[in-house]
This record gives C-alpha cells, sequence and structure tokens, in this order.
C-alpha cells in the first residue's frame, strides 16, 4: 500500500514520481508536450511512454493531479466513469489544463485496470474560502448560472507548504496562521488559519491576482471592455494578451525572474518597473492578507521564484516592519527550507521547497486506505 504513482500533465508537460512510502523511487519530465518539433505529440502518448519506462509491480494507486474541480469537488476523490465525466464537464474553466489532467487518467487506467486512480484537484485545498471571499459582487443569478465564484489554484502547494511551515516552527498545524506565497511563472497567495485557506488570490481562473511570468494578475475589468472597443481587439486575442503576452513578460521583454533581476542591475529601465510592480503587488496582499488573519504567525516563500530569489523575498516584505515581518540578510541569502527572520521577530519569515506530487502522494494514499 506503500507505493503511489503521481501524474501531474501539464499544459505542455507530464511530471511523473513514483513513491515508495515517502521516498522517491523514481522521477522524471517528459517536456515540450505537443510542441512542434518538439516532444511527444499529445499528454496520452506522453504518459504511454512514463508508464513503460516505470517499475509498475505492487502499485496501491495512481494519484492525478487535476487543475479545477469546481464546486463539486472539495477533496480528493477515487476516479469512476462519474468523475471522469463531471472533470470533463470542468473543462471550459480550465481548456488548457483539465484535458491534460483527463488524458493521464485515461491512459493509466487502461494499462492499469486494476489499481485505483485518485483525482486530487488544485482547487480543493480553497474550498474552505468563507462565502465573502469566494462571491464576486455581479449579479448572483449570473454568477450561479455560469460559475462564476473564486476557486483558487496551487492548492497542494499551499497546503504542503503552510504544513510544513508549522513543522519546520514545531507548532501544531491546526493552530498557526500563515501567509502562503507561491512566486512561479504562475503566482498566487494564500491566507491559511489553522490549514484552512480563508482567502487567495487567484479566482475563476489562475488570472487574477500578482504579475506573473505571462499574466497580468489583477486590472481594471474595464480594459477588457477598453481594448474591444478602441483597439478592435477579439475575445481570443484580449485573452492571448493578458494570459501569455502580459506579467514580466509584457513590461520587461522577459518572463525568467533571473533575466529580470539581471537586467535590473544592469540599469534596464523597463526591468526596474517590471521588478518595482511586481513586489509591490506581493506586499499589497500580504498586508491585506494580515489584516483579515488579525495574527500572523508565518509569511512563506515557495516555487521557482520565491525559493531561489533573495532579492525578491526582501523586496517583497521591506517596509512591513511596523507588523513585525522582517528578513535577515544573512539567513535569507542561505539555501534549503529555513527561517530568515530574525531571532525574536514577532512574524517567522520561511523559505520552502513546495512539494506538490509528495502532497498529491499522501492524499492519494489516504483516499486508497479509506476505499480499503
Amino acid at each position: 500500500m506503500s507505493r503511489v504513482l503521481v501524474l501531474n500533465c501539464g499544459s505542455s508537460s507530464v511530471k511523473y514520481r513514483l513513491y515508495d512510502g515517502d521516498t522517491v523511487h523514481d522521477k522524471g519530465t517528459v517536456e515540450r508536450v505537443g510542441e512542434p518539433g518538439g516532444g511527444p505529440a499529445d499528454h496520452e502518448t506522453a504518459v504511454r511512454e512514463i508508464l513503460d519506462r516505470v517499475d509498475l509491480a505492487g502499485l496501491a494507486g495512481v494519484g492525478h493531479r487535476v487543475v479545477h474541480g469546481g464546486r463539486r469537488f472539495s477533496e480528493p476523490v477515487l476516479v469512476d466513469d462519474a468523475v471522469f465525466a463531471a472533470i470533463e464537464e470542468l473543462v471550459p474553466l480550465a481548456p488548457l489544463h483539465n484535458p491534460a489532467n483527463l488524458a493521464g487518467i485515461r491512459v493509466a487506467h487502461a494499462a492499469l485496470p486494476g489499481v485505483p486512480q485518485v483525482a486530487v484537484f488544485d482547487t480543493a485545498f480553497h474550498h474552505t474560502l468563507p462565502e465573502a471571499a469566494a462571491t464576486y459582487a455581479i449579479d448572483r443569478d449570473t454568477a450561479e448560472r455560469y460559475g462564476i465564484r473564486r476557486y483558487g489554484f496551487h492548492g497542494t502547494s499551499h497546503a504542503y507548504v503552510s504544513r510544513r511551515t508549522a513543522e519546520l516552527l514545531g507548532r501544531p498545524y491546526d493552530q498557526v496562521r500563515t501567509i502562503t506565497l507561491h512566486l512561479g511563472n504562475g503566482a498566487s497567495a494564500c491566507a491559511v488559519d489553522g490549514g484552512r485557506s480563508v482567502a487567495t488570490s487567484m479566482g475563476m481562473s489562475p488570472l487574477e491576482g500578482l504579475v506573473m511570468g505571462t499574466r497580468s494578475g489583477d486590472l481594471d475589468p474595464a480594459i477588457v471592455f477598453h481594448l474591444r472597443r478602441e483597439a478592435g481587439m477579439g475575445v481570443d486575442e484580449i485573452d492571448d494578451l493578458l494570459n501569455h503576452r502580459s506579467g514580466l513578460l509584457g513590461l520587461s521583454g522577459v518572463n525568467d525572474m533571473r533575466e529580470v533581476l539581471a537586467r535590473r542591475a544592469a540599469g534596464d529601465r523597463a526591468a526596474t518597473l517590471a521588478f518595482d510592480v511586481y513586489r509591490r503587488r506581493i506586499t499589497g496582499y500580504v498586508g491585506a492578507y494580515y489584516a483579515l488573519l488579525g495574527r500572523v504567525d508565518a509569511v512563506t516563500f515557495t516555487a521557482g521564484v520565491g525559493e531561489h530569489s533573495a532579492d525578491v523575498r526582501a523586496a517583497a516584505l521591506a517596509g512591513l516592519d511596523r507588523l513585525g515581518i522582517s528578513v535577515d540578510p544573512a539567513r535569507n541569502a542561505g539555501s534549503g527550507d529555513r527561517v530568515i527572520s530574525p531571532d525574536g521577530a514577532e512574524v517567522s519569515v520561511c523559505v520552502v521547497g513546495t512539494d506538490e506530487e509528495r502532497e498529491i502522494a499522501r492524499e492519494t494514499r489516504a483516499v486508497v486506505g479509506a476505499a480499503g
């Protein structure tokens, strides 16, 4: 019952991890799925290649990351025909991701008919959001008819990182209030109160919230109408602009924070502005979530930028000393899971490496064990 295969099918990649207990027995990533001149032609082909190379003996289950679970799925579930169909119905809410997730489930089920398939949803962790946090101030009937509400994403990451933060601090998870900052090419903030998500920056889609690699994050919705009326841009063109040609890329010409920092250090004005817009948005969310939580025990950085950029961490929390939040420069320059705030700080500032696949494996075991 300890061996679990995790399949994380992204829009153009498939990451896999084979766990034997808590130990990673095998791992890898298939890149450039479906890209011209790239890797496998589609996600089904990529998953078949993975299953051909992995030792599948004695599997207790296969855990699948599914990006959007809508309002129906508030926890991981065993996949049957009804669950598969329900995930398929949610494709309009995650058109780049849910089809890839379904491909992984389809292939794994066909190849391993006797092995339980478990869907673990990015949105599930955020089902604890209060209604006031999940509700947009638009006509109620329209919102209900079209499923318009805040769902939130990066749920497995925020769950893992907030739990790991409590462990790092040596405190019970259900007693810790944490602001988690998942800063990668996609980025989101989450306020976690005793293991429950009570606020998160991404909304109905992953477009809302923080500035990201290519996504705008928060903006005035009237900008969409303005671009349609004044620039004559179509819906698909505006969608492409906000999701793929905005964020750091739109502001500076590059979407990699390492390149933004290098250009900023060289005096590039566009990169400097991009960095300032990026860190200012983070600072604003930290302050807002501090107010919502009332008391904060930790602010934790994770994901590619959050784990590796000391400059971003320092700048994002600069000026928050009055809230008990500060960063020790020497600790900030270190590596690994650690506390980077000064001794005696009212709020611990932490860095934790996210491990979504390990969280998916943990939740898969729980579902399979309960079903058994």
